[in-house]
């Protein structure tokens, strides 16, 4: 957000505040091989796996949400919608983060989304900003497997310092959650109000729940399901 310093940036998870970044996510390319002059690193799988998937078309959002994992999955939609105007799937499995980086995955599903149809896969827990993540695919392309969760809960943020910083972020957390609540609603088809009062605390979904609510179109159990 402008004018605010990385460490004041609101989450929309549990996270230990003092790793605001979650746990370490490896970098596209996988680890640092241990001996770069040998051809038959660890990271060799690894890069055969992501140059399938990328062949695929499949882009993978698994683990906490922040800049490191927006900027790789932002790279992927506008390489794969520049290639192909075919179907890009993005599978989602993630117990939130930042919101910041939400926003721009989900600004940018949408941006290719008119090249490149994007179709959301929730898998595991959907969570937070990672439901952020998910609603940005039109509400008949939002799928999810059998045993999928999903979580809608008000972003948090702390900040410590002159009693005026800590109102000015008070007060841009409330803004940023009438906005998220909006977004929720609308993709939804739930009023603002609802929206609102369900995100006040921990409000958990089953797969099941989450077509009732509006979040997701078809429970999907096979690849087949997706033809």
């Amino acid at each position: 957000m402008n004018g605010m310093s990385p460490t004041h940036r609101i989450r929309m998870d549990d996270e230990d505040p003092e790793n605001p970044d979650g746990p370490d996510i490896p970098e596209p390319n996988g680890p640092e091989p241990k001996e770069p002059g040998d051809n038959k690193t660890l990271s060799s799988p690894i890069n055969e796996l992501e140059s399938r998937l990328f062949d695929q078309r499949k882009v993978l959002i698994f683990g906490a949400i922040n800049d490191k994992v927006a900027r790789d999955v932002t790279g992927r939609l506008l390489a794969l919608a520049g290639a192909s105007d075919k179907p890009i799937d993005v599978y989602v499995n993630s117990p939130g983060g930042h919101v910041e980086s939400g926003d721009t995955i989900h600004d940018m599903i949408r941006f290719v989304d008119s090249v490149a149809p994007v179709r959301v896969i929730g898998t595991g827990w959907v969570a937070s900003a990672g439901a952020l993540i998910f609603v940005a695919g039109a509400k008949e392309r939002r799928f999810c497997l059998p045993n999928t969760r999903f979580l809608l809960h008000q972003p948090m943020g702390g900040v410590r310092g002159p009693a005026v910083d800590i109102d000015i972020e008070a007060r841009e957390i409330i803004k940023m959650r009438e906005r998220l609540n909006r977004l929720i609603s609308r993709e939804t088809g739930q009023t603002y109000e609802k929206v609102a009062k369900d995100s006040d605390r921990n409000y958990w979904l089953s797969a099941e729940e989450a077509i009732k609510y509006g979040m997701v179109s078809r429970i999907i159990s096979s690849v087949t399901d997706l033809a």
